[in-house]
């Protein structure tokens, strides 16, 4: 189970290797609450969401799209569905989107995937599914591996001007 503490602006006591990252730092610069907390290394969802004790639809995926050449977007689904390509091309009228190598979204986000979030990550443009909104915490990236950050959608919502949208794909039948 995943150790936990508040933070808001402040160091938090004995409390080791707490990390500070781009995120975090946006976080306590805008203000808003939220807790971190450290799950160590995952290989699936399911155990990032049991790690973190969230249930698997409150735990964000956050992808980096390529819109065009040197232009990113950041989409937040929950980690049991996938994206809609079809319906985020829609959204932002292109015909084509491709997902960046894992050295390309370190580049534009300076996040590694599977650390990645929108806070802090280049000021991209960053969708968030609706279905994420429904949950009062949700469970995404800090930026560094084996920690995670819990937030109010309507606060990451706030902090990153984020659009909610529908654009996670439903799940396949069976």
């Amino acid at each position: 189970m995943a150790s936990s503490c508040l933070r808001l602006g402040r160091t938090i006591p004995n409390v080791p290797d707490l990390p500070v990252t781009p995120a975090t730092q946006a976080l306590d610069t805008a203000g808003v609450p939220y807790r971190i907390s450290h799950h160590g290394k995952v290989d699936s969802a399911e155990e990032a969401a049991a790690a973190r004790g969230v249930p698997v639809d409150a735990l964000a995926k956050s992808l980096v799209v390529r819109v065009n050449e040197g232009e990113y977007v950041i989409v937040l689904v929950p980690a049991n569905l996938s994206l809609d390509y079809p319906k985020l091309r829609g959204l932002l009228g292109v015909r084509r989107l491709t997902m960046p190598s894992p050295d390309e979204a370190r580049e534009a986000t300076g996040y590694a995937r599977g650390t990645i979030t929108p806070l802090g990550a280049g000021g991209w443009r960053t969708y968030v599914d609706r279905l994420l909104t429904v949950h009062d915490e949700i469970s995404i990236g800090s930026g560094r591996p084996g920690w995670a950050i819990s937030i109010s959608p309507t606060d990451l919502v706030a902090v990153t001007a984020a659009d909610i949208v529908d654009i996670a794909a439903p799940p396949e039948p069976g």
